[in-house]
């Protein structure tokens, strides 16, 4: 018996061995821990050497057009030269106080602003002695202007005899060249446009040579390239009287004056052509040979008066005057 029991318990011993080991042992495919085993990163696509990136081109300026005058900004621009400031005949304090707030209103539009100096002499301008002295042209360029590069030119003068506000003469024709320079500032025009507010335009002198001085100061420093690039110029002289627009070519007729009537059809104004005009800024470059015109003129009873004040000053035309200016410098024209 006691042999047998030795057997039993030994065969006993045996099999629980033999169950025990491979119960142990993993499956040998189970997937492995990501603990124990880390996977592999992916690795990332080159980029294209040859590849640009993305840019986005700023949307081209709408065209300016007779539409986008504002005359209130006119009136506004009255108002303060003949009202605020007053008299101020080319070398006078008062001119130069009206040059600093000129300058400051183009460049506050993004105009680069230079002023232009140049002497004027002493003399009498209607009636009262006025001494010599430096005036100045307030000369406005859009950013990027080239003067090689076909443009044009709009002008108008500062100065006043010395005893007139000259609410008419000439702020009204500033006041068309502001409010249109501030409408073409962000919209897009024919050909870029010089501004420029003129200095000593009035007499100082009895002959043709004795006026027209800042005009005549800028045409003299112009480049031959220049003078090339230029296509046409405008002159706004006492725009805010009347009915109709004046329309004057220093000739019986010229191409600049053609187109601005012309401009004045498609701005729906009337205008009224007119020969042989000369008492103004443009005759300086005609004079020289540059194509110019003038814009006003209508007869007034305060002209050169003390009594040119903003009240003489027509609202419906400087809205006309600066309708055919815009139109003028449209590029849908």
């Amino acid at each position: 018996m006691r042999g047998a029991a030795g057997y039993a318990l030994t065969a006993a011993v045996v099999l629980l061995a033999g169950c025990g080991g491979p119960a142990a042992e993993a499956p040998a495919d189970r997937p492995p821990s990501p603990s124990s085993s880390p996977s592999t990163p992916a690795t990332p696509t080159p980029a294209d050497p040859t590849s640009s990136p993305t840019t986005t081109e700023e949307p081209r300026p709408a065209p300016v057009g007779a539409d986008d005058f504002r005359v209130g900004r006119a009136e506004a621009v009255v108002r303060h030269l003949a009202g605020t400031i007053g008299p101020r005949h080319g070398t006078s304090p008062a001119f130069a106080r009206a040059v600093r707030w000129v300058d400051a209103e183009l460049a506050g539009l993004g105009y680069r602003v230079e002023q232009q100096r140049f002497r004027a002499p002493g003399g009498v301008s209607w009636g009262v002695p006025v001494p010599a002295g430096t005036s100045v042209n307030v000369v406005a360029t859009p950013r990027g202007f080239d003067p090689a590069r076909p443009h044009l030119v709009v002008g108008a003068h500062l100065d006043t005899v010395p005893q007139a506000p000259g609410a008419e003469d000439n702020a009204s024709g500033v006041g068309v060249l502001l409010a249109a320079a501030h409408a073409a500032a962000q919209r897009r025009t024919r050909l870029p446009v010089v501004w420029v507010a003129f200095g000593a335009e009035e007499p100082r002198g009895p002959t043709d040579d004795d006026h027209h001085y800042g005009s005549r100061a800028y045409v003299a420093a112009m480049t031959g390239r220049e003078r090339t690039a230029m296509q046409g110029m405008v002159s706004l002289d006492r725009v805010g009287v009347g009915a109709t627009v004046p329309v004057g070519s220093a000739g019986a007729s010229d191409p600049v004056q053609q187109s601005l009537l012309e401009a004045a059809r498609r701005a729906r104004v009337a205008a009224l052509p007119e020969a042989e005009s000369r008492s103004s800024d443009h005759w300086s470059f005609v004079r020289d040979g540059l194509p110019a015109a003038r814009l006003g003129s209508t007869s007034y009873a305060a002209y050169h008066s003390p009594d040119d004040v903003p009240a003489v000053v027509d609202r419906a035309q400087l809205q006309r005057t600066g309708r055919i200016v815009l139109a003028w410098l449209s590029p849908s024209g």
